[in-house]
């Protein structure tokens, strides 16, 4: 099973584009802060990319602004390229 749920801020605007088709694409990042602190107290954070499809990417163009709080819930897919 590959269910993910993250809670983050966004760390910048989300980028609303379409497809060749003219399917709704949204890509943003969110930063997950850790559970826990290091010796100094400092929190570090996880960075994560979320792309957002259809009519959830419109609704996310439309209302979502860096700085945002925001749930995920979703699948995780790794990708590499060169």
């Amino acid at each position: 099973m590959n269910k993910t749920i993250l809670i983050g801020n966004l760390t910048r605007d989300p980028e609303l584009t379409e497809t060749p088709s003219g399917v709704a694409v949204c890509k943003f990042s969110i930063a997950v802060s850790r559970d826990y602190a290091d010796a100094d107290g400092n929190r570090e954070a996880d960075f994560f990319n979320i792309t957002v499809w259809r009519g959830r990417a419109e609704n996310c163009g439309k209302f979502l602004k860096k700085g945002n709080k925001v749930g995920i819930v979703g699948k995780i897919q790794n990708r590499s390229y060169t």
